[in-house]
């Protein structure tokens, strides 16, 4: 199935983020005001004119893959892109059977749902293990038993390079190059790759890469967070709200769109001190940040310090 927020058909036309609202392409993911209910999201996104949502397993789970499918219909909302299968390097026999038969599910909730993008993490070392390209051989195999059930559906497998700091427990996909080099082995409409401000802000080949996989209509999915120092919660929990930390979230905007990519812009933050939050108030915010930091510039004036292009890749 096609989202219909999604056009890789490369037009530069930016009307819908320069227009009176800017929040056309704008999706919330789940687990950035993870203190909401499935109902609550809806309708929050419903009142703050935000379209799309970024839903998550475990909550659509516990509400009931049917129901949520519905509940979403009902208030007019698309889902940008469902989180997460993976977890693809296990050595053990029956814990790769395991994997496989959890991402053949994740697929199955995917199309329910209404998403083309399943967003895999691709799993860390197993225990004892420091073989890294190992690890992404695995990962190779599993992509190649799981991209045909998934087409069938209608839904892309999306790889996400996280963090290195990621690398050992959660995921030995770190940069855009890694993923792209397993995606490339399957064909496009397959297997995509997710761009994560988070993760990527700050590789020096991530615009060069981004461009390699604009050129493939690799990008399967665009999700924002900002990188702010100290960590305030490690590195899982210590997401920037847009626009207080170090990334040119902008810049990145730009140049996936260079790339062709007109699909939607998912704001996912793990952050405590959002959570605490009111979840209007929260959103309001996000919403803002989202127009002031992510869409287009105004016509007149030059870049504001900390705006102008940096990455260079």
């Amino acid at each position: 199935m096609t989202d219909d927020l999604t056009d890789l058909s490369g037009s530069t036309d930016l009307t819908d983020l320069t227009g009176s609202t800017g929040l056309s392409r704008l999706s919330l993911n789940q687990e950035t005001l993870r203190q909401w209910s499935l109902p609550e999201l809806a309708d929050g996104c419903v009142r703050a004119g935000v379209p799309a949502v970024g839903l998550w397993r475990a909550p659509v789970q516990a509400y009931g893959v049917t129901a949520a499918a519905r509940l979403v219909r009902a208030a007019g909302l698309r889902v940008s892109s469902l989180c997460r299968g993976g977890f693809l390097t296990a050595l053990d026999p029956g814990e790769r059977a395991a994997a496989l038969d959890d991402n053949r599910a994740a697929v199955d909730e995917a199309a329910a749902l209404g998403t083309d993008t399943l967003v895999l993490v691709s799993g860390g070392l197993p225990a004892g293990s420091r073989d890294l390209p190992g690890a992404r051989e695995r990962i190779a195999d599993a992509l190649g038993e799981l991209a045909p059930y998934a087409v069938e559906r209608g839904v892309r497998l999306a790889i996400e390079p996280l963090h290195p700091m990621y690398a050992a427990d959660r995921c030995v996909v770190s940069t855009l190059a890694q993923a792209l080099d397993l995606a490339e082995r399957f064909p496009a409409d397959r297997v995509g790759v997710v761009v994560d401000t988070y993760h990527l802000w700050w590789d020096d080949t991530a615009g060069a890469q981004i461009d390699r996989a604009g050129a493939a209509a690799r990008i399967a999915a665009f999700q924002l967070a900002d990188w702010v120092t100290p960590l305030p919660e490690g590195v899982l929990l210590g997401r920037g709200q847009l626009g207080d930390g170090v990334v040119d979230l902008r810049w990145f905007r730009e140049r996936v769109e260079a790339a062709g990519y007109r699909g939607p812009i998912e704001v996912e933050i793990f952050n405590p001190a959002l959570w605490a939050r009111d979840g209007t108030e929260a959103l309001a915010e996000i919403v803002d940040r989202f127009r002031r930091h992510v869409a287009a510039r105004p016509e007149s004036g030059p870049a504001a310090p900390g705006e102008r292009n940096s990455y260079k890749g």
